[in-house]
């Protein structure tokens, strides 16, 4: 042990000298043969721990004291103060009244302490992450917080955050900060040049101490009023400050307003081979104290390991969940816990504190990256040693985890974490799988979910960006987690809850449907993180009635006052699948036909006593010629009001005797639709290449034909029918007022797509050259070629690097908008005369297609399980039998050109093959007979085949010979 400085009352331990000052490195004879563990320096005072002396009985893992307060920083990671509180030093939020026991600093719960240091009246506390916090007098800015006003409460360091500081150290009125990047900052009192500027300045922001750079520093000490520090590369100590008692070492008693070097034979670690080196000393720790200065050091026979406070002394820091540790735990006997191991695992699982230290990323960006935007936290490894953790061969472990996650850590979470580290056990404690054994939902999930929303704004604004960053598969375990829970706490409703509990159901289920909202939101606003579909919840038909939670949910709207308080699925739409958000739309649907046809009666019921009331009639009936079914239908609808779209639909052929039932309603749909969509027209542009349609913006029809076409696809869906339209998806993005892509402009348009796409991925610098395009867009019609600007002045503004993206972003929305505009908006306008709504906008743009013009999600053994038989067929009728047979070996191409026969469509409605509802019966004649195909009522004529090659041959010649609408 070396020591210098001030003698006069023994604080060196050199024994009876006669110097008061002992000006350069001294050996201190009273150590030799000791093993020295730890030095604590005071005012007047040292204290010297050694390797054979005892321990506390608590375990606390950092201790720092000056000669008026005392911090202790626990295993469990709290942090304790006492002693005199003049400033607010003990950071209790009082001053003034001095604390004779240990006290625990509320405001600092949960953070991950990875040191903490006392000085004369302010104290600090650092955490693993680099984070500083700092409290006490700041009469000369020692706290670093840009002004002198003392703090009674930890106040964060913001302007070290960024710097990676890995240890912290504080003189009387001095701090001193050394980053991981090797910088070392000192802040506060100056006037002895103990800040090392080569001024005798205070300074009241932390400032870089540019003689030290370029040193590698691994140790810094401060002393009352002189600062240490340590570049064993450079075999160099330096020291700065007030000299007046020798505690700087440069054998002189001056004081030094910058770095200077403290004389002694200092060796580096690296060559302890050397002649020189043998005599030297390898400096293992250096401490500094009032007015004196202790260097620990060992000889090159007797090498340790030397300290680098840039490192974490595993000895000398919280308890967190690591590979060793658990490896501990898991390597014990199967069955009871040993007491060791029990009190460990409740400690760490107790801990907020030990949680938020666990996990932390070391690859980049690594844990000191640690911001509002970065969590620091590695969830693969958090998954993967919580799997490791958690196995039926421990159950106790598991246990002793979920006792402690239940009874001590939720209960205790704070709705206002001290600090953005705080939060970092909202991302990982999902990972056990804990949290995913049912068992557990109602006593850690459902508890965990809650305290995270009531977490106040600014935590949980965090989180939401901390999420943003997740992988696609993390973040889709967390939703998963949670679908699990709502679907069990439905399943339990389902099965009987008593009266009694039903408050705390509602409570449980709003409470997991709000936590997978708040990730919805997240992920939309991110852009998809994962797809919407993931967050569908597909067994809620089976586990409530869709129809009435959408009742119950109109009527809170209309009598927000007067319910219950249950929870109703409709508040959070995003986890329907398409099948219940169409069960919604028709419900709905029915609600309007329900409204409309009483509002008619009652005004029938009027006009029997009122002669000036006019009767109506409650349904909306379409009188039309088959030769002259566009201007028949248009004349009714024009003279229709918005009311009447609301009514059930029938459907009159002149001439025809046929009642709708739902059959002749089908075949005005696809006879309108295929008369629309007629090239004569000029409506509509075909696009070969996709085989899809696009609104004519050179068209010399009636823009009012529009507007039919839209009111015709809104009756189609309020009448659930599905109709012949091809459009591309970027049509129903409009009607939900979303933006088409350039993606859209593909699926319409593929050559032009993939050119443009080519023309946003080039890479080269002769792009202008290359291409050749300027901000017009070429166009032919009727034989004739236009050159239209995209932008004001378009043709004179070339296309290159710079303005790529805003060319392709003006060709989208020419083709989308600006060109068809007049034409949609007659559409729009349609459309939403019967469909506009609340439960429109829960439709996703090519959900909402499906609903028009079905989908494609064929299941062909679901067709033949809802197939309804007539006459003497039934389902094992051997020539029904044969049916199947045939059926089920075409190939999918057939397949679909048999629902087209059948049907007049080869998509399915958005609720499944289920809802087709074919029917096949018998007809008369023999077997030369071909399969009829009555496609309004999709029922089948099916002659009595008896051989499997007649009836294949058959059902591919009638298919084979369908053209268009084989309607019978």
């Amino acid at each position: 042990m070396l020591c210098w400085g001030n003698a006069s009352y023994g604080q060196l331990g050199l024994g009876g000298i006669d110097e008061e000052i002992v000006v350069e490195p001294r050996k201190c004879e009273f150590f030799h043969g000791k093993q020295v563990c730890d030095v604590g320096c005071g005012h007047r005072h040292t204290a010297f721990l050694l390797e054979d002396g005892t321990c506390p009985k608590f375990p606390i893992q950092f201790y720092s004291r000056h000669s008026t307060l005392c911090l202790f920083l626990f295993t469990g990671g709290q942090v304790f103060s006492w002693g005199q509180n003049r400033y607010g030093q003990l950071g209790l939020g009082i001053n003034g009244q001095s604390i004779p026991t240990p006290q625990i600093i509320q405001s600092l719960q949960g953070i991950p302490f990875a040191q903490i240091s006392a000085g004369g009246a302010h104290s600090f506390a650092l955490t693993l992450s680099g984070a500083v916090f700092g409290w006490g007098c700041n009469k000369f800015g020692q706290l670093g917080l840009n002004d002198s006003n003392d703090r009674s409460f930890p106040a964060l360091l913001k302007s070290l955050r960024s710097q990676r500081v890995i240890y912290i150290s504080c003189g009387e009125d001095h701090t001193a900060a050394l980053t991981k990047l090797r910088g070392v900052f000192t802040f506060g009192a100056g006037g002895y040049g103990q800040l090392g500027h080569n001024s005798a300045n205070h300074e009241i922001n932390p400032r870089k101490v540019f003689e030290l750079m370029g040193n590698v520093v691994t140790q810094i000490a401060c002393g009352r009023q002189h600062t240490i520090a340590f570049t064993p590369s450079r075999e160099k100590m330096d020291s700065f400050g007030l000299g007046g008692n020798g505690q700087l070492g440069t054998r002189s008693t001056c004081n030094r307003k910058s770095p200077a070097p403290v004389k002694g034979p200092w060796c580096s670690c690296n060559s302890p081979t050397d002649t020189d080196s043998e005599r030297g000393c390898f400096v293992k720790r250096i401490y500094a104290g009032g007015d004196q200065s202790f260097a620990h050091y060992c000889t090159a026979n007797k090498l340790q390991n030397i300290d680098d406070v840039r490192i974490q002394d595993p000895y000398r820091k919280i308890c967190t969940l690591n590979e060793d540790i658990i490896n501990k735990w898991c390597n014990h006997s199967p069955g009871r816990l040993p007491q060791e191991i029990s009190n460990e695992i409740d400690l760490v699982f107790s801990s907020a504190s030990c949680l938020n230290g666990s996990f932390l990323s070391m690859s980049h960006p690594d844990h000191y990256s640690t911001s509002s935007k970065c969590s620091g936290v590695d969830m693969n490894q958090a998954r993967l040693l919580f799997h490791r953790l958690v196995q039926q061969d421990h159950p106790e472990i598991a246990q002793q985890i979920a006792a402690s996650l239940e009874k001590n850590l939720i209960p205790r979470l704070s709705n206002s974490p001290p600090d953005i580290e705080a939060l970092r056990l909202y991302l990982t404690l999902p990972e056990c799988p804990l949290f995913s054994d049912r068992n557990n939902y109602v006593t850690i999930a459902i508890p965990f979910a809650k305290s995270l929303l009531s977490l106040k704004e600014a935590p949980l604004k965090v989180l939401g960006n901390w999420w943003s960053t997740f992988e696609p598969r993390v973040f889709q375990r967390l939703v998963e987690l949670y679908k699990g829970v709502v679907v069990y706490l439905l399943q339990m409703h389902k099965m009987g809850i008593p009266s009694v509990e039903q408050r705390i159901f509602t409570c449980f289920l709003d409470t997991s449907l709000r936590l997978l909202e708040i990730l919805h939101m997240v992920s939309e606003r991110a852009g998809h993180i994962i797809q919407y579909d993931k967050f569908y919840i597909h067994e809620l038909d089976d586990l409530i009635d869709i129809r009435n939670d959408y009742v119950t949910w109109i009527q809170r709207q209309m009598y927000p006052m007067g319910h219950d308080g249950g929870v109703t699925l409709c508040r959070y739409p995003f986890v329907f699948d398409a099948q219940a958000k169409t069960t919604l739309l028709h419900t709905d649907a029915v609600i309007q036909m329900q409204m409309a046809v009483d509002q008619a009666q009652m005004q029938n019921f009027s006009s029997m006593f009122m002669p000036a009331v006019e009767s109506v009639n409650p349904c909306l009936i379409l009188i039309v010629r088959r030769e002259n079914i566009v201007g028949d239908t248009m004349e009714v609808l024009r003279k229709s009001k918005n009311v009447d779209y609301k009514k059930p639909l029938k459907v009159i052929f002149v001439g025809e005797e046929a009642v709708d039932a739902g059959g002749v309603r089908k075949e005005f749909f696809l006879l309108i639709m295929k008369e629309l969509l007629d090239p004569k027209y000029g409506m509509f542009r075909y696009y070969e290449e996709s085989r899809l349609i696009w609104f004519s913006n050179k068209t010399f029809e009636d823009i009012d034909l529009f507007n039919l076409i839209g009111i015709i696809c809104g009756l189609a869906i309020y009448n659930l029918t599905i109709v012949e339209l091809n459009f591309p998806v970027a049509l129903y993005k409009k009607l939900l007022k979303r933006k088409p892509t350039l993606d859209d402009l593909k699926e319409l348009m593929p050559d032009v797509g993939r050119s443009l796409q080519h023309l946003l991925d080039y890479t080269e610098d002769d792009l202008e050259e290359t291409f050749c395009l300027n901000f017009t867009i070429t166009e032919e019609n009727y034989g004739a070629t236009e050159v239209l600007e995209l932008v004001p002045n378009g043709e004179d503004i070339n296309v290159n690097q710079s303005n790529r993206q805003d060319f392709v972003n003006a060709y989208v929305d020419y083709v989308f908008n600006t060109s068809v505009a007049p034409l949609f908006e007659c559409f729009y306008a349609g459309f939403h005369k019967v469909c506009g709504g609340k439960v429109l906008e829960l439709f996703q743009p090519n959900e909402l297609q499906a609903m028009v013009i079905g989908n494609t999600n064929y299941d062909w053994t679901e067709l033949e399980k809802s197939t309804e038989y007539k006459g003497e067929y039934w389902a094992d009728h051997p020539t029904i039998r044969l049916f199947w047979e045939v059926f089920h070996n075409l190939p999918l191409e057939k397949k679909k050109q048999f629902l087209l026969f059948l049907t007049g469509s080869d998509r399915i409605p958005i609720l499944g093959m289920k809802s087709l509802k074919l029917v096949i019966q018998p007809t008369g004649g023999g077997e030369h007979y071909l399969p009829v195909a009555h496609t309004c009522f999709n029922l089948l004529d099916l002659p009595k085949y008896r051989s499997l090659e007649t009836l294949r041959e058959k059902l591919l010649q009638a298919i084979d010979h369908n053209q268009g609408f084989n309607l019978a």
